[in-house]
């Protein structure tokens, strides 16, 4: 199976094309991080919390997060080595490259919106051919995108931090008058 990238294949985008046999990239085109993100942060952040800071000053939420952030590593870690090892119908990435991918994709080295650019994929040892075919660019064609800011990878802050109150008033101006 062969994954087409035009322009960018952030996070999930980047699971997809690890799991092709082949990722053709347009030269300007980008990859993305798969390291975990619980809520607002960064799995490898809040695991850097805990390893930091003395554990008397850490939070029990910290402490749980800390947990699930570490699952969340070992699960996306071994779904990723999962993938770069099959060998159906050939190897795609060479067995002793399998591990650097796996840090370099997972640990949270760097911000989940990070453009892994065409030559450092390529040195990471990812399966990288450059060069769309013509109806790649034509099929995008069909589909114009609205202009603006850079895209990015967006979060879904978790949990929801509540607005604060607004202060209630010390008293009716009326109550205080009779």
């Amino acid at each position: 199976m062969t994954v087409f990238v035009p322009h960018y294949a952030m996070s999930g985008g980047t699971m997809l094309a690890l799991a092709a046999d082949e990722i053709v990239m347009d030269e300007n085109a980008v990859l993305g991080p798969v390291d975990p993100q619980l809520g607002n942060f960064a799995a490898a952040s809040i695991l850097r919390v805990v390893q930091d800071k003395p554990i008397a000053e850490v939070d029990d939420q910290t402490l749980i997060m800390a947990d699930l952030s570490k699952k969340a590593i070992d699960q996306v870690q071994k779904f990723v080595r999962t993938l770069l090892l099959d060998v159906v119908p050939k190897p795609k990435v060479a067995p002793e490259k399998v591990d650097s991918i796996i840090d370099a994709l997972t640990t949270g080295r760097v911000t989940h919106d990070y453009p892994i650019m065409v030559e450092e994929a390529k040195e990471l040892g990812l399966p990288i051919t450059v060069g769309l075919p013509k109806p790649i660019y034509q099929l995008m064609d069909l589909f114009p995108q609205p202009r603006g800011g850079r895209p990015s990878v967006q979060y879904i802050p978790m949990p929801y931090d509540r607005r604060p109150m607004s202060p209630e008033p010390a008293g009716n101006a009326s109550q205080e008058q009779g």
